[in-house]
């Protein structure tokens, strides 16, 4: 265990942490450390194969993607562009690591086959509905109004970080879904050249990166994003107080990100702190609360209807009469589960104790003892 420890300190010492390297994302991530990574966010060229110009009703041109970088010979050339990444993106993961990608429909289907052919294991598509996107001028299919983007562990067996309670936070106390309804980049948020001209065609805003990172790292991790493009990873990496390293190939975007993230205003570092999972929060038997006092033997609890009733005995059992007149003893879990009549129930959010004219449920008791165990080892 303490020679993994140092080997991973050691990569992490020979990481370009918060640096953005200039040169081809493949060659760069070959000379990264195998298992450094926590994250890799991942923005590649789509391979839209345009034809010709795009015009508005109007006439006027479009800003479309017609870049050198986003060209490939044929779709031959731009999997194995795009196999070479990937294996590379793997091998850099550590055992537990993930890997998102963002795509439209010209590229997605193709990277999404080769990251299973390579032995990811695909744990969500999430569907970017654009609440404003552009417009379809030729009047010749539907407006095209989103992207996927492929959340994938390195393995089957990998463990990657999820923050639910987090996403569950940020969604009104519901569980966030895999339709994320959100703005494309535009307004103060898209950035632009010296001469005030768009600077990335592709750059996405910051609020879809906020819920890649937030949802699928800790604190202190390291994201790479091998296409940084404007920076979009990066800015918001440091928002949330984690590490980033960006490869681009082209100077121009590498200098006017780095020149955006320089901009961000240093956070205190307890912004950065997440909910932690409820399986992650220490232990805490039902005994404790009984051995703390802040429920005696003898106290009665209720359901929050007040339709059952249990007393509660010095061993942190529970005595309660069940339907047929039979009583019933056991622990919070189980006697609440059988006057429901129910296979399973958690105890502490069913039953409740009176306090000044208040049923409360009984796992603020538990929250409190947690929160005191939380001072004592902080």
């Amino acid at each position: 265990m303490a020679t993994t420890k140092k080997t991973s300190q050691k990569a992490a010492q020979a990481l370009p942490l918060n640096k953005i390297l200039i040169g081809d994302s493949i060659e760069l991530m070959r000379a990264l450390p195998d298992a450094s990574i926590d994250v890799v966010f991942a923005d590649p060229p789509y391979n839209l194969q345009l034809g010709g110009d795009l015009l508005r009703p109007n006439h006027t041109l479009v800003d479309a993607v017609d870049d050198d970088w986003d060209k490939f010979s044929d779709f031959a050339s731009y999997d194995k562009f795009t196999y070479d990444w990937l294996k590379e993106a793997q091998r850099v993961l550590k055992p537990d690591g993930s890997l998102w990608v963002i795509g439209s429909y010209h590229n997605i289907f193709r990277v999404g086959t080769i990251l299973q052919n390579l032995g990811f294991w695909i744990l969500n598509d999430i569907v970017w509905c654009k609440t404003n996107p552009m417009p379809n001028f030729r009047g010749k299919r539907f407006t095209n109004a989103h992207e996927t983007l492929i959340w994938a562990a390195k393995s089957p067996d990998a463990r990657p970080c999820f923050n639910y309670e987090a996403m569950k936070n940020l969604n009104d106390e519901k569980q966030m879904r895999s339709d994320w309804n959100l703005p494309i980049c535009s307004g103060k948020e898209r950035r632009r050249d010296d001469e005030g001209e768009k600077l990335h065609p592709t750059q996405k805003p910051e609020s879809l990166l906020y819920r890649v990172i937030a949802s699928s790292t800790k604190p202190n991790d390291v994201i790479l994003d091998p296409f940084f493009g404007s920076g979009t990873t990066g800015a918001v990496a440091r928002k949330l107080g984690r590490n980033f390293i960006g490869f681009e190939r082209e100077e121009r975007y590498a200098r006017f990100a780095k020149k955006r993230i320089a901009e961000i205003k240093d956070i205190p570092e307890t912004g950065f702190l997440l909910t932690p999972a409820k399986r992650e929060e220490p232990r805490v038997p039902f005994g404790t609360v009984l051995e703390r006092g802040l429920l005696h033997a003898g106290d009665f609890l209720f359901d929050e209807r007040q339709r059952h009733r249990a007393r509660v005995k010095a061993d942190a059992t529970l005595i309660a009469a069940c339907r047929d007149g039979e009583e019933i003893r056991g622990s919070i879990h189980k006697v609440g589960a059988t006057v429901q009549g129910l296979p399973a129930c958690n105890g502490w959010t069913f039953w409740c104790y009176e306090a000044k004219g208040h049923l409360l449920p009984i796992d603020l008791l538990r929250q409190r003892i947690r929160a005191e165990i939380a001072q004592m080892m902080g």
